[in-house]
């Protein structure tokens, strides 16, 4: 596992984004890709050269079935790349990783490049089709933070397929995929919560790494899932300070008989520091024949229950994408009779042409789509300060968190 500084270009590049699609919407926020022309767009790379170079609000891309043999890169906020079916919608390229290393593009080494925040990708097939299992093919690189990732299926017979490597800051979240791959295919730098997926070791070699020594608390869970190959394999290892943890997990016989271990060189120059030691959890892990998958949270320092160990747990309370919680408002501010800011706690997404109404009383918004404060202006209540504009009902639109989490979260809806 070595670290790249991926070329980046002045002009304006890749970008995705999909959620839930909806008759309010505003135009430029939903694009519809479809080989056959039905859509607003026909490939993948030119609904990403559309957008605007930053995206303040979550923009939509629904892919039709269909395979799209494209490389792309997504360095905008805020995006969602939906597929219209998980096997019906696959991005592949062929594309080996020194094939990148010996001529670098803008775009990355990957099939699809994330460089945004709060992007979400689901619903679809994402694989590096060259067929070497000795080399590295990633199908998916990033460096942004609050990645999610839901009911996919990321694939390569390379190693490092899913490599996310911001290692500072990163937060990966990933729900109901398969991964495949070979030498640590599942590879993330900083913090990762994986949760009922799979993963499929095509080669002898690690199926997993974890890089965590930029912060102690940094760490990669993987909860309810399964682990399994086309050979005896390896279950991990890692090169820098790491911390695992297994709970819930399967372990298939094809996992061979040897711990998650640590990389070391001959030449002691190479080796990186050991702050920490070994931190290697397991929690009612099902295997036959390794020893070493017993429950042993209790040795870790603070100890922690089982049934603490969520998403939210993982990422140390700085992101919970499982949340079901509709945006907050935290503060209002009133401005002359007629006007009223709302703050919320996150930025917002505004679909139509919204307004808020409760016992007769109407308020239509009128900017700040984009950030966490939106103005409104008619008929204020007699105390705004005191009011709950929770209670208050939507129409002709949507006010929408940005924050990347599973389901769509919607202001008073």
């Amino acid at each position: 596992m070595s670290t790249f500084q991926p070329v980046f270009c002045l002009y304006r590049v890749l970008t995705l984004t999909l959620f839930t699609l909806h008759p309010l919407a505003n135009a430029s926020q939903i694009l519809v890709v479809d080989p056959s022309g039905e859509g607003t767009h026909r490939t993948l790379s030119e609904a990403i050269a559309s957008l605007p170079m930053f995206c303040y609000e979550r923009t939509v891309i629904y892919l039709k079935n269909g395979t799209y043999e494209e490389k792309i890169r997504i360095d905008q906020d805020f995006i969602t790349l939906r597929g219209e079916s998980r096997e019906g919608v696959r991005i592949i390229g062929n594309l080996p990783r020194q094939k990148w290393i010996d001529a670098p593009d803008a775009i990355g080494p990957a099939v699809v490049n994330l460089f945004g925040d709060d992007i979400i990708i689901e619903n679809l097939t994402i694989e590096n089709t060259q067929p070497d299992t000795s080399v590295h093919a990633f199908a998916v690189y990033g460096q942004g933070t609050r990645t999610l990732i839901q009911n996919a299926n990321l694939w390569s017979r390379g190693g490092d397929t899913v490599s996310l490597w911001n290692y500072k800051n990163g937060m990966y979240y990933h729900a109901n995929c398969d991964f495949r791959g070979a030498v640590d295919f599942v590879c993330p730098r900083g913090w990762c919560y994986i949760t009922s997926s799979t993963f499929h070791c095509v080669r002898t070699t690690a199926a997993v790494w974890h890089a965590g020594g930029y912060d102690a608390s940094q760490k990669l869970v993987v909860h309810n899932s399964s682990f399994d190959g086309d050979v005896p394999f390896e279950l991990g290892r890692h090169h820098y300070d790491a911390q695992f943890y297994f709970i819930g997990c399967n372990f298939s016989e094809k996992v061979m008989d040897r711990p998650i271990y640590r990389v070391r060189y001959e030449d002691p120059s190479k080796n990186r520091p050991d702050n920490w030691g070994d931190r290697v959890y397991f929690h009612a892990s099902q295997s036959e024949h390794l020893t070493w998958t017993s429950d042993n949270l209790r040795e870790r320092t603070p100890s922690v229950e089982a049934h603490e160990i969520s998403a939210s747990w993982t990422f140390d309370g700085k992101w919970d994408p499982e949340k079901t919680i509709p945006p907050q408002v935290i503060s209002i501010q009133q401005h002359g009779a007629d006007k009223i800011d709302l703050v919320f706690d996150e930025t917002i997404t505004v679909r139509g042409h919204p307004e808020l109404r409760k016992d007769g009383r109407v308020l239509r918004y009128v900017q700040g789509a984009g950030s966490n404060q939106l103005r409104f202006v008619g008929d204020l209540p007699d105390h705004p300060e005191q009011e709950n504009f929770a209670d208050w009902n939507v129409h002709h639109g949507e006010l929408v968190g940005n924050t990347a989490t599973r389901m769509e979260r919607k202001f008073a809806p």
